[in-house]
């Protein structure tokens, strides 16, 4: 792990790498949340997420706009190559909506997992066990030693 860019950290670990933006939290289910301007939540996929799942197929939510939301709620579903993937509520709060630049290029979510393939937005608070790009790593850690059939000392 080296630093890459002031507002970036790089990972790697095995044959996975990723700059983690270092403006993000970033939620046990692999999802980043971003603060906006206005004080909502933009959440996305991370990319070790989307390296998961495989190339994106389809998707679709099924809460409307201003519904109320939790953390750990189910809101939609995600459809890869790879898997077929529950889309969960990382923040608390109320459902803004969907990232309408999807509906015409999916791809967005393969191309910029953490840029313009972002998902939803929430007005609301992060699920208090999102942690910083730092904390990521140790979750990818683990998460990677886990597949791999490692243990962290």
């Amino acid at each position: 792990m080296t630093d890459c860019e002031p507002d970036q950290l790089r990972y790697h670990r095995s044959r996975f790498s990723a700059r983690l933006p270092l403006d993000r939290l970033y939620s046990r289910s692999h999802y980043w949340l971003s603060r906006q301007p206005d004080g909502t939540w933009r959440i996305g996929l991370t990319r070790f997420a989307k390296r998961m799942l495989g190339d994106i197929v389809e998707f679709e939510f099924t809460i409307q706009p201003d519904a109320p939301v939790q953390c750990g709620q189910e809101i939609g579903w995600i459809e890869a190559f790879k898997a077929v993937s529950d889309i969960f509520c990382v923040a608390e709060g109320r459902f803004l909506g969907v990232n309408q630049q999807l509906a015409d290029d999916p791809a967005l979510i393969d191309s910029d997992p953490h840029g313009d393939g972002w998902l939803y937005t929430v007005d609301g608070q992060p699920d208090p066990q999102c942690v910083d790009a730092q904390g990521y790593t140790q979750l990818l850690d683990a998460h990677i030693d886990k597949m791999l059939g490692e243990t962290t000392p």
